[in-house]
This record gives structure tokens, C-alpha cells and sequence, in this order.
């Protein structure tokens, strides 16, 4: 039981930092005036996050499980880029309930660089999940290629395209997904994988 309270006060906390960052530049929060806004103690705060990349990580894991027992229903009689594709797709919707907060971090990146530097290896292992989900393979040489190259396209739509797409459908973000994962398909059958 302790467990799941640590859990659930966890999820509450990094819900608020990502609705904080919704109204600050995320660039300039540091864990100290984040407990500050919080109202909570900076060192009940560090039980949790070591920095602000731990909080990114731990959001990650959040958004995971969320899309997965989204998606636990998922029809296993299509293909599994299809299937790939409606995980993506779920990932991009759940990321909606707090799109302003991520749009904070995501311009913060472009200010510091080396935050999505650091924080790559942690969203590599979330687009890997994704991956097994789907059904499709994750080891060896061909799946660290597809891994690396599905978050490429998973970022580049983020980035490019879901930030701005308020439709209610999110349209113009499945037509970005689809056309970059065609596109990758179309080169993997040039080089013969």
C-alpha cells in the first residue's frame, strides 16, 4: 500500500512540474523554485527528482504506462507498423492533457541543447517500449537502428508538427506520422533490411 501512495504522490508531483512549466520558462525553473510554487519542501522534492531531467525521465515512464494500458486492447490481427502507428498516435493524445507544459519544455531544448542531449538514452527506452508493444523487434544492430530512427521520426513530428496541431483529431499530426514512416519504409527496402 505505501507503495502506490509513493506512486500516486510521485504522479501528482510531476503532473504539477509540467502544469508549472505551463506558465514558466521551463529553462529557467530549478528544483529550488520548484518547491518554492509547489509549497512543498526542497527536500521532499529530491525524494523524488535528483534534477530536472530526472523529472523529464519520470514523466516519460508516466506517459508509458499510461499508453500502454491505453492500448492493452489493441487489435493484433493488423500489421504491426499499423500497430505501431495507433501506439504513436495514443502517445501523441496523451501528451494533449499537457501539451502547454511540454510546448515550455520543448522551446526550453532550443535554448539549451544539450537537455535533449541528455535526456535522448530516456526517450530511446520509452520509443523502445512503444516498439515491443507493437509486436516488432528491438534487439540487436536492426533494432537499435529502429529504435533510433523511430524516435527520430516520433521527435521530428512532435517538434514539427504535433506542438501546433490543436485539432481535436490531431490530423495533421497523423498525416506527419504516416508520411515519415512511410518514408523510412521506402529507404529500409532500398537498403534491403
Amino acid at each position: 500500500m505505501n507503495g502506490k501512495i509513493e506512486k500516486d504522490i510521485k504522479e501528482d508531483l510531476i503532473k504539477e512540474i509540467i502544469s508549472l512549466a505551463a506558465h514558466h520558462d521551463w529553462s529557467d525553473l530549478t528544483l529550488d523554485n520548484i518547491a518554492m510554487y509547489l509549497k512543498i519542501d526542497l527536500a521532499r522534492l529530491q525524494e523524488h527528482f535528483k534534477d530536472k531531467t530526472d523529472i523529464l525521465t519520470a514523466f516519460g515512464s508516466m506517459i508509458d504506462y499510461q499508453v500502454l494500458d491505453n492500448v492493452d486492447d489493441i487489435d493484433l490481427d493488423i500489421l504491426p507498423r499499423d500497430r505501431l502507428f495507433d501506439i504513436l498516435m495514443e502517445r501523441y493524445e496523451t501528451l494533449g492533457e499537457y501539451r502547454d507544459g511540454i510546448i515550455s519544455i520543448l522551446n526550453s531544448f532550443k535554448c539549451d541543447p544539450k537537455q535533449i542531449v541528455i535526456f535522448m538514452p530516456h526517450l530511446c527506452h520509452s520509443i523502445s517500449r512503444m516498439i515491443d508493444a507493437a509486436g516488432m523487434e528491438t534487439n540487436g544492430i536492426i533494432g537499435t537502428c529502429k529504435v533510433t530512427v523511430i524516435t527520430g521520426i516520433y521527435v521530428n513530428v512532435l517538434i514539427r508538427t504535433w506542438k501546433d496541431d490543436t485539432s481535436a483529431d490531431l490530423g495533421k499530426t497523423m498525416a506527419a506520422l504516416d508520411k515519415n514512416i512511410i518514408r523510412v519504409e521506402k529507404l529500409a527496402n532500398l537498403a534491403g533490411f
